[in-house]
């Protein structure tokens, strides 16, 4: 007799992923400055470590917030004891500000409609079970973040038809990607109920561009199907550019509180802008009451606990705070980035041009033996174990592409991204000249393999000849 389900013996949920066992043989073996030098140092991880001080300077100086106190007196036991999975009002009005103030107050966001969860992950799956019934599909561009195979589709029997995306234009969406993949999914007899993006993307470190969301807004409008737009990078955006949310395209297209406004729902998190994965931070927003309604009832299966909103309330309401803390992280990611790129062009590889997010795309095509995903694994296996840095291959995003790796940047000191940029070039460099050595071995061999046959030819016809003629 059975005794497990299919769920729990399948291999469903892609921990089997490269993805995954590149984190796996990082816990093996993780780097230490001191105890473990020559340890894997972790690239495959998007945190954003580079403003705890900030956040932990602000705490120091509200001891009431982090003592779950109010004017000077105890709340402890009005947190710990039961609240409902509608969240702290507080909370979820100094949610809607933040993510106001990240999109330049351009936008509003009506905190009834927000939805809390235990994360972005926790979130994107309410949605799916909102959205979908096992056995429909969402479409995402290519590449994409790998954990969307499990949080998308391994609990809900949702599938995924990916979107291909070229390097050819920097990995864009284009009309044509789009209307290839919505026949795919009819091909496998699939029933698309809507599109799924990062923006910024996991793992290009790219906003969508303005033609990219009108083209998503319009599509989803023709066919009549949902787009969720997962924005937890939003506050990452650095350099001169402001981040564009999806709902800026439905104010520019005045269609703020239209029916095709209902079928677009923003992921939000305080995982990666704040860098806060810890805390386990998620929101929904959506203008369809029966999806704000069913996935409020959902999100009991992951709550945010009351003194994590509490504490969160009271920094987000924090104006001044917020305001330093946003400019001053996306002064730093611009940083720690200019460093990774100018690190990786030192070793001769380049980046797609990026301009948000926590890690870059990185080329490493001209790496690889031939161009087969075969070889991308096998060049992954060699930085891991020989080179000693965890990365992401690009086969694990989906790219369809050999040869491209997602490579972060802020979860770690600059002396260690120094030295993972010191391991990498050593490593292209000694590639570079076993090729080098290889090849000029094989033109030796070759010009040796020419005179040889010649010298043999010059004989046989110097012996063919009659005397006279010799």
């Amino acid at each position: 007799m059975k005794q497990l389900s299919t769920k729990v013996t399948s291999n469903a949920h892609g921990q089997d992923s490269s993805y995954f066992l590149g984190w796996e043989e990082y816990e093996k073996n993780p780097y230490d400055e001191i105890k473990n030098p020559n340890g894997i140092i972790q690239m495959g991880l998007a945190e954003n470590q580079l403003c705890f001080d900030l956040i932990e300077t602000w705490l120091a100086k509200n001891p009431d917030a982090a003592g779950l106190k109010k004017d000077g007196q105890s709340i402890f036991k009005e947190l710990a004891l039961f609240q409902d999975y509608h969240g702290l009002p507080e909370f979820k009005k100094a949610l809607a500000e933040f993510m106001e103030e990240i999109r330049g107050n351009r936008v509003t966001f009506d905190p009834h409609k927000i939805v809390l969860a235990a994360g972005s992950t926790s979130a994107n799956e309410t949605l799916m079970f909102c959205l979908a019934e096992p056995g429909d599909a969402f479409l995402l561009p290519t590449p994409y973040y790998p954990g969307f195979d499990r949080d998308l589709k391994w609990r809900t029997g949702a599938e995924i038809v990916p979107i291909h995306c070229s390097s050819s234009n920097g990995f864009q969406i284009t009309e044509s990607a789009l209307q290839q993949a919505y026949q795919q999914a009819q091909k496998l007899d699939l029933k698309v109920k809507g599109i799924l993006v990062t923006n910024p993307s996991n793992p290009l470190g790219t906003m969508l561009t303005k033609r990219e969301l009108n083209l998503l807004v319009d599509f989803i409008t023709s066919k009549n199907i949902h787009l969720i737009s997962d924005e937890i990078y939003s506050g990452t955006v650095f350099g001169f550019e402001q981040f564009i949310s999806v709902m800026d395209v439905l104010k520019d297209k005045k269609l703020e509180n239209s029916e095709v406004s209902k079928r677009v729902h923003v992921v939000y998190s305080l995982s990666k802008d704040l860098g806060l994965p810890g805390f386990r931070v998620g929101a929904i927003y959506s203008n369809d009451e029966m999806v704000v309604s069913a996935a409020t009832k959902m999100s009991s299966f992951g709550l945010v606990s009351s003194q994590t909103q509490y504490l969160l309330s009271a920094l987000l309401s924090d104006k001044k705070f917020t305001s330093t803390y946003l400019n001053e992280n996306q002064k730093r990611l611009k940083i720690r980035q200019k460093q990774l790129v100018s690190g990786l062009e030192s070793a001769g590889v380049t980046c797609v041009k990026s301009n948000a997010g926590l890690f870059c795309w990185v080329d490493m095509r001209h790496l690889l033996d031939t161009n087969t995903f075969e070889a991308e694994l096998e060049l992954w296996k060699k930085i891991v174990y020989e080179v000693k840095l965890n990365i992401s291959p690009g086969s694990s995003c989906h790219c369809t592409e050999p040869g491209w790796f997602r490579v972060c940047f802020a979860n770690m000191s600059e002396e260690t991204l120094d030295l993972a940029m010191k391991r990498l070039k050593e490593y292209v460099e000694s590639t570079d000249s076993s090729r080098l050595i290889s090849k000029s071995s094989h033109e030796r061999m070759k010009s040796l393999r020419k005179r040889t046959v010649s010298n043999w030819v010059f004989r046989v016809s110097w012996t063919d000849r009659i005397p006279d003629e010799r």
